[in-house]
């Protein structure tokens, strides 16, 4: 969707809430079909200018504002008319586009193979995996009565049909690999068929760590001199302009986490002026996941992507890649396979294609054998390539310079401690040299073989982690060694108090881990004691700095018991979860916290769900490893086991956890690889389908004489509903997000036992005439006036729900004429004072529902005494229990779910209610607990003492 029409869809939609309508009464007054509509206020197609004129007349609003979004989204979707290019940039372009190829198609494994002089890069066709994408589904795209949630797919997948993307990843997670893939592929001109609107486009690849960030980034016409291409100075005057213009640019920007805090708004600020210069071209930008607050780039068209930890399979084939690029042979390729299956801390650490690299190199160089920490793991790397690499290969001081280890390592703290202290991804050459040039003094064997340019010199060509992006400045290969020497360097200057400091930085995370790691015991205590301390009294990074002092003990091998249970004191505040909220901002901490997570043996029934979310968002094999001990047991949390499918690896979490499952946990089919492994399943009685599934794909991917429960998602293929009738067994039927299908004919009279109608199938109640056995109904916006008239014949209804309806009037006529409901679910504005007088009148009514209670008068003047069992869902500052106890005299049961910026709750009106049970969930706090029973009141998530 383009930011012209977001941006007109977003006014729609707002419009339409100003003015209290609902979809069918806006269709109403515009004349306009239902489809039109939707795709109007969805940003789904560009509305042609009749279609505009009539929304805007509906909905009261200026149609010249409109029009104006309009003719901006129209000219950004039309397809490029643009001149043909002239012979001379054709002629360029051909040059160019090989040059891409030829810069990007090899890939630097940062010297870590000791094979020759070629052996430090890997052909792109050969090293290239496609990892798997995250992308978080909100609003519409989330499935009702679900909430929001992640779809995991391959690259190719995610990106497929996206105009500008901002990829998360942390570091070595392959973004850079992915862009350089991505040109390459743009430049050959043969993208895979996911990414075909990448075909014929020009790439132009801007890794920011390159540039020159003391001047202005560049504008379009400096790009290939801002990268310092071959190709800079033979550019056509205008050319990149007319390119971009044109739409067939493919612009890859890469690392904004590179880019000081400090300029990170100035580099934003960049990439608005060309997107605003250049809005039919292409953008992927890419950034560590902390470097950038979500929604950094929201407003201007991005879809956030986050790049997902290799599972098993991923690191497999990678080795298998690995191996035969690096000619290392199938005898150590399966050597090293069984190493990483059965070691499980190794198979956490190779969870990025640059860890697995080095993992990989490791093991040859070794012979077959692998360290098994992460500390163990980088010393031996850093041996390899400051030392051994050269004496094994005979190589004696190349540029008149012999390093021992402790001399290398002492050099390279000084650059990797001064980078982080200063905040910088690089830095100029003077001043590495000067760096340099302070520590000879002290290290004479060193400053005897050569003068600090030497020395410098010899760290650029031979230790592997160094390298000169541009002719006067240095930094190093990975972050990753940056920040473990430079811990040892902070350590060893004994900055305890410079660490803690800036503990709450995201960019010195790793630092401190690895600080932890390489201080001496008395020393990580007092780093421990402080990064508690700290957390204590700053309110604003407590949870940050308490899960990261959990996460460090991880690397305490020996500690003072009492710090030890100083920290873990505090990570029982955080651990374990026991709500969405906690699990997501855990998961955030990264693989790391899967340790720090309980067993099932070990967690209560909120926990059991806040853990699976948190392994879910993690993910990665580690993930999986915990959650197939959840398989058995709590059964509360097999929903959310099942809901995990599409985050990991299909078939081996259906073979690792879904076989396990209860024939009648739901489990939602997502993808065609999840289509395929279905049948192969044991009897699963609850199904739902999300996507462009056809009918026989359906029919022939389920059990028709075992499935009970069928729902239907998001599926825009899918046209009539006959094949149910091949389903007899089905008594529960669910159909969401489903515009092409117009008629529920097939249902009628079908022995259904529950039916939910959510967007836009509530509309369709009309062709329906009679339901014997219905006793649940659900429906969904968007929902007309409603009518009790307008429903089917419903004899044994006992359980309508109604998610939204108009605001208007009396939205809900005829309700007494359902004498048998005894449980309703309503917005809030549909019992206004009239209405909720007509609910006395059901004689069996004791269960209320009340969503987004914004409107609602809980002290209104008629009480609802025959209601037993009350649920507040959404209320909007709600602050004291009184309202509740006057409406609701005859409460047995309540119920209050807030969303966002819950308030603090007083229950105290309440606590003369006698044999009252009360649940409140999210709620900032709750005061009066200590007027109830013990039991009577459940809080979540629960207080932690």
């Amino acid at each position: 969707m383009s930011e012209a029409l977001a941006q007109l869809a977003a006014r729609l939609r707002l419009l339409r809430m100003e003015k209290k309508l609902t979809y069918v009464a806006l269709e109403r007054r515009s004349g306009l079909g239902h489809t039109t509509v939707s795709q109007a206020l969805n940003g789904r197609k560009v509305p042609t200018e009749a279609t505009l004129v009539s929304l805007a007349k509906a909905l009261g609003a200026d149609a010249g504002t409109l029009m104006v979004l309009r003719d901006r989204a129209a000219a950004e979707a039309a397809p490029v008319t643009a001149r043909q290019p002239s012979d001379e940039d054709t002629a360029f372009e051909e040059r160019y586009r090989d040059y891409i190829i030829e810069r990007h198609s090899r890939l630097a494994i940062v010297g870590l193979d000791l094979h020759g002089p070629q052996a430090a890069c890997w052909p792109l066709d050969t090293a290239y995996l496609s990892l798997e994408l995250a992308v978080r589904r909100d609003g519409p795209e989330a499935f009702e009565g679900h909430g929001p949630g992640t779809v995991v797919e391959r690259a190719e997948q995610a990106l497929a049909g996206r105009q500008r993307t901002l990829v998360r990843g942390l570091a070595g997670s392959g973004k850079t690999t992915l862009l350089q893939w991505l040109a390459v592929i743009a430049a050959r001109g043969n993208p895979p068929e996911p990414l075909a609107h990448l075909r014929g486009l020009i790439p132009f690849v801007l890794p920011l760590r390159t540039l020159d960030l003391r001047s202005a980034l560049p504008s379009s016409h400096r790009f290939l001199e801002a990268t310092r291409s071959a190709l800079a100075s033979s550019q056509p005057l205008g050319w990149a302009d007319r390119v971009l213009a044109a739409g067939r640019g493919l612009i890859l920007v890469d690392g904004i986490d590179e880019v000081p805090g400090h300029r990170r708004e100035q580099t934003r600020e960049w990439l608005r002026d060309l997107l605003a210069a250049y809005p039919r071209s292409y953008f992927m930008v890419t950034t560590r996941p902390s470097a950038v607050p979500e929604r950094w780039l929201d407003g201007s068209g991005f879809t956030e992507l986050t790049v997902r930890p290799m599972n098993r399979k991923d690191v497999m084939v990678f080795a298998e890649r690995w191996h035969t690029a690096a000619g290392a042979g199938s005898a150590l390729e399966e050597r090293f396979k069984d190493a990483v299956r059965a070691q499980p801390a190794l198979a956490q650490l190779a969870t990025t294609p640059l860890m697995c690299a080095l993992m990989c190199a490791l093991h040859r160089d070794r012979h077959g054998h692998l360290p098994r920490s992460r500390t163990e793991l980088y010393e031996a790397a850093l041996a390899m390539l400051l030392v051994r690499r050269d004496d094994e290969r005979g190589i004696e001081a190349p540029e008149g310079i012999s390093l021992t280890y402790p001399e290398a390592v002492q050099l390279l703290q000084r650059l990797a401690y001064w980078l982080i202290r200063n905040g910088q991804a690089a830095m100029e050459e003077e001043t590495a040299l000067a760096l340099v040039e302070e520590a000879l003094p002290s290290m004479a064997s060193v400053a005897r073989q050569g003068n600090p340019e030497q020395v410098l010199r010899h760290l650029l060509t031979r230790s592997g982690l160094l390298r000169q992006p541009s002719a006067d400045t240095i930094d190093f290969v990975h972050r990753t060694f940056q920040d473990y020497l430079g811990a040892k360097a902070a350590v060893e200057a004994r900055d305890l108090g410079v660490l803690v400091g800036h503990a709450h930085d995201d960019q010195w995370e790793d630092v401190l881990r690895m600080a932890v790691a390489h201080a001496r015991p008395t020393e990580r205590a007092t780093l421990l004691r402080r990064l508690v301390a700290r957390g204590d009294r700053t309110a604003k990074h407590r949870t940050r700095l308490h899960l990261l002092a959990m996460a460090c003990l991880e690397q305490a091998t020996e500690l003072d018991p009492e710090v030890r249970a100083a920290v873990e004191e505090r990570g029982a505040m955080l651990l374990p979860p026991r709500s969405s909220r906690e699990a997501e901002q855990l998961a955030r901490v990264g693989p790391v916290v899967l340790g720090l997570l309980p067993g099932p043996e070990a967690a209560d029934k909120d926990e059991a769900q806040a853990v699976i979310q948190t392994a879910r968002a993690v993910g990665g094999d580690a993930a999986l490893a915990l959650l197939k001990r959840y398989r058995c047991v709590h059964a509360g949390a097999h929903p959310f086991l099942a809901d995990a499918w599409s985050s990991f690896d299909e078939r081996e979490f259906a073979a690792e956890i879904l076989e396990h499952l209860p024939a009648d946990c739901r489990i939602v089919v997502r993808n065609p690889e999840a289509l395929k492994i279905l049948p192969s399943l044991p009897q699963k009685t609850s199904i739902g389908f999300a996507g462009d599934f056809s009918a026989d794909e359906i029919l022939t991917a389920v059990d028709a004489g075992a499935l009970q429960r069928l729902e239907v998602y998001q599926n825009t293929r899918l046209e009539e509903l006959a094949f149910l009738r091949r389903l007899p067994e089905v008594q529960h039927f669910v159909l969401s997000g489903s515009p092409m299908v117009q008629d529920l004919g097939p249902i009628d009279r079908r022995p259904l036992t529950s039916l939910a109608l959510w967007y836009p199938a509530g509309r369709l109640l009309g062709t329906l005439n009679e339901l014997p056995e219905l006793q649940s109904l659900s429906l969904g916006p968007p929902v007309p006036h409603f009518d009790a008239d307008l429903l089917p014949h419903l004899p044994v209804l006992r359980t309508l729900s109604i998610s939204s309806s108009s605001r208007s009037g009396r939205p809900f006529e005829g309700i007494p004429r359902l004498t048998g409901l005894s449980s309703l679910t309503i917005p809030a504005w549909g019992i206004p004072e009239p209405a909720r007088v007509e609910l006395t009148a059901l004689p069996a009514l004791s269960w209320l529902n009340i969503l987004d209670q914004d409107a609602f008068r809980l002290d209104a003047q008629t009480p609802l005494p025959g209601i037993r069992e009350l649920i507040l869902t959404r209320p909007a500052n709600l602050t004291t229990a009184e309202p509740i106890a006057k409406a609701f005299p005859g409460l047995r049961m309540l119920e209050i779910t807030y969303n966002s910026k819950a308030p603090t709750l007083d229950l105290t009106p309440l606590a003369g209610t006698a044999g009252l049970r009360i649940t409140v969930r999210n709620a900032h706090r709750v005061t009066g607990l200590d007027r109830f029973p013990p039991g009577a009141v459940t809080v979540s998530p629960r207080p932690r003492t």
